[in-house]
């Protein structure tokens, strides 16, 4: 197809919806997303039928493991695509909230109110719940979105977006509020990422080649989610049983996901007491340890080098460094973090409130495995994104997060002096 004809339709079409949508009652777009989950559940056989297409194609390119089970739908997991749409489909509509309101000596009303952002732009690889999820979140928000999904799942997302457009359809939404790019073709991300003229915000969603080059390439403006490598620290007054727990879930519950613990930092102290404990669980439970060389000493540790410092393995693989004190673990996280996800593991309050001041992640957590580290989770009812940047959104991209503002201003034949 003619790339730069069909994505200028494509976005036109997006930015029309985007006007029919910012005036959208919240009782549309609740049910248009109530159905959507509706027919989801209905037509989960196809789903998974398509899924299966996605899968066939992955194992033939040969994907790690990590890569397929990221792929990978059951009836469990469509379950919670359901459920996420019902979630973000009964939280309070944001549009038209007034954030504030004030009057001025002048006579002037002032309201700062919610509004769409617009048209936002979705680029993501292999996740095809993403289809759902920032579908339903962008709609709830009242911005219209152009999806382009990964190769590995353009048949799953396909089939998810067809019901996403059903909803609409069924409460006299335009279909193109939600539209999925129908081609694999590569040269759709470059041509998105100079659409200024109908995109607002680009949300991109992958690997760290697929972000990089969002971020280099983009004339339109981002929200980047880099890289989810996220440490735990283990201070010395970490309580032994939690620590077991919370390491084994953070690495192990799903590797492939951006909060999966990539590096734990130890206490000098802590580990000489009882550290080697929680590398023997990791090792026990099948997890590749990389270790310097005080924790090569315990049998079955693995030579870390340069590179394992700062990685995002997404694999059953994890780093591990001795560190003195809460200092030294600071330290670290300013040179290696991501600033996606960050713990401590404490029983110290003094300590877990220098963490949380001192450590500049989006997320920072105490005593807690970073695979919370989820908008649906964070009660958001799912998410876009991690965005580990400062400016506008941090953190779950939610629904709220997919807003701006705009000032409304009243007066009576108000003239300035």
């Amino acid at each position: 197809m003619d790339i730069e004809l069909e994505m200028k339709k494509i976005g036109q079409n997006a930015k029309d919806a985007s006007m029919i949508l910012a005036c959208a009652s919240a009782d549309q777009k609740q049910k248009a997303l109530e159905n959507a989950a509706d027919i989801i559940w209905e037509k989960k056989e196809d789903i998974l039928i398509e899924n299966n297409n996605d899968l066939k194609l992955a194992r033939e390119k040969n994907l790690s493991s990590a890569m397929i089970d990221r792929l990978l739908l059951d009836e469990n997991r469509i379950k919670s695509i359901v459920d996420g749409l019902r979630s973000i489909a009964a939280q309070n509509d944001p549009i038209g909230v007034v954030l504030t309101e004030w009057d001025q000596p002048s006579g002037l009303n002032i309201q700062r109110v919610r509004t769409p952002l617009g048209v936002i732009g979705v680029i993501y690889e292999s996740r095809p719940n993403v289809t759902a999820d920032a579908g339903a979140l962008c709609l709830k928000a009242g911005n219209s979105v152009i999806l382009r999904c990964g190769s590995e799942s353009f048949h799953s997302s396909g089939a998810i977006h067809k019901c996403l457009v059903q909803g609409l359809v069924s409460v006299g939404l335009p279909s193109s509020a939600i539209q999925l790019v129908p081609s694999r073709d590569r040269a759709i991300v470059g041509e998105m990422l100079r659409m200024t003229d109908f995109i607002d915000v680009i949300v991109p969603r992958g690997g760290k080649s697929l972000v990089g080059r969002v971020q280099s390439e983009a004339r339109v403006p981002v929200f980047a989610h880099l890289e989810g490598i996220c440490h735990i620290y283990i201070d010395k007054d970490a309580d032994i049983e939690k620590t077991r727990a919370v390491i084994m879930n953070a690495k192990t519950r799903r590797t492939g996901i951006c909060g999966s613990a990539e590096c734990l930092l130890i206490d000098h102290e802590f580990f000489t007491k009882n550290g080697a404990i929680f590398i023997e669980d990791l090792i026990s439970g099948g997890v590749e340890v990389r270790g310097d060389k005080t924790i090569q000493s315990i049998a079955g540790v693995i030579a870390a080098n340069d590179q394992d410092w700062g990685k995002e393995y997404l694999d059953m693989i994890i780093s591990a460094k001795i560190v003195n004190g809460i200092g030294d673990a600071i330290n670290h996280l300013r040179y290696f973090s991501s600033n996606h996800t960050d713990c401590i593991m404490t029983e110290n309050k003094s300590t877990a409130s220098e963490f949380f001041q001192k450590v500049d992640s989006a997320i920072v957590m105490l005593n807690a495995s970073t695979q919370f580290a989820d908008g649906g989770e964070f009660g958001m009812g799912a998410e876009i994104g991690i965005a580990t940047g400062k400016m506008h959104a941090r953190g779950p991209v939610g629904v709220e997060q997919l807003t701006s503002f705009k000032y409304l201003v009243t007066g009576d034949g108000s003239v300035r002096k």
